[in-house]
């Protein structure tokens, strides 16, 4: 073995890795490193190389100290390994959309019976849909990184995968079904919305029906604009029924989606949902338009936090 492997070069390499290793397992370490660069820099210099140079390869040919130490000290380089990364992205995934929508929903409803006004209730509840993502995803991850890393611990209860989990096959004639219904509730709620000036639900002192909606939507010509993207959305509908796994109509499917409720939030947060006059008129007090409107907001952020889920969960599946 030559005297030469050991130079200011090679020390440095090994201290690099001896400051990442358990102060037990040092010495025996530094014994195998040292011989494992010495039997390496004598082949080299055997085969002709030039010494310092020769050094230099051996020692690249290693690699990064850093990752050599935690092959020593068997300590993962990431934060959720392969072994709990499904795990960890199913259980995340499942907490995602049932905590937050859940908690954005709450918050909306009690900043509406609190008697805030619509933009505060969605503001709150957009802003409390934010915090609890930010905790779910926080803790979830923290709860994995221990278990990557302190492996004497129990893992998680969740089911071990049996082909019974496997998903059910979707015929055609089911998603034909669902397109027909959810067609049907289209046609039916559109219709509605628009006969709803004329419905006799109410009357004012002449006879005249009160409209159970804002008549603002109507002079400004919002609702049709509204009905509009409703019937864009059913159109996407049956995009997806016969074009399914286009990526195009995907995208335009959840930009519709996410306008859609984005509109109806902005109705609901400038108070311009319900008629004041047929609230009147029933003999509801402000309180009853204040939970309509912090109810729309709640639903609404839920249709927005679903839909960008789904639309993030088949990009990646495609």
């Amino acid at each position: 073995m030559t005297t030469t492997a050991t130079t200011t070069l090679t020390d440095r390499y090994i201290d690099a890795i001896l400051r990442r290793v358990p102060s037990r397992q040092r010495p025996d370490i530094e014994r195998e490193l040292r011989a494992s660069i010495a039997d390496a820099l004598d082949d080299r210099l055997e085969a002709g190389a030039d010494p310092a140079e020769a050094e230099v390869a051996v020692l690249t040919d290693l690699g990064d100290p850093a990752k050599l130490a935690a092959s020593y000290a068997d300590r993962p380089l990431h934060l959720i390994g392969p072994a709990h990364f499904l795990d960890y992205t199913r259980l995340l995934g499942a907490l995602l959309i049932t905590v937050v929508p859940t908690v954005a929903a709450i918050v909306g409803l009690l900043r509406a019976i609190d008697g805030d006004g619509a933009a505060a209730v969605a503001g709150d509840a957009v802003g409390a849909a934010l915090t609890a993502a930010f905790h779910v995803t926080f803790w979830t991850t923290l709860v994995f990184a221990v278990l990557e890393r302190v492996p004497t611990l129990k893992p998680l209860p969740i089911p071990k995968w049996t082909p019974a989990a496997l998903p059910e096959p979707v015929g055609r004639r089911t998603r034909y079904a669902e397109l027909i219904a959810g067609t049907v509730a289209m046609v039916l709620f559109t219709s509605l919305i628009l006969v709803s000036p004329v419905l006799r639900l109410q009357t004012d002192a002449s006879g005249d029906p009160i409209g159970a909606l804002d008549p603002w939507l109507w002079d400004t010509g919002l609702i049709y604009v509204f009905v509009g993207l409703l019937v864009i959305a059913l159109a996407f509908n049956f995009a997806t029924y016969y074009a399914k796994g286009s990526v195009p109509v995907a995208i335009g499917r959840a930009a519709t989606d996410i306008a859609t409720s984005l509109t109806l939030i902005w109705f609901a947060a400038n108070d311009h949902l319900v008629n004041p006059a047929f609230v009147e008129a029933v003999g509801w007090s402000s309180d009853v338009t204040k939970w309509i409107n912090g109810g729309v907001v709640a639903v609404c952020i839920a249709s927005l936090l679903s839909t960008v889920i789904t639309a993030v969960r088949d990009y990646r599946q495609r």
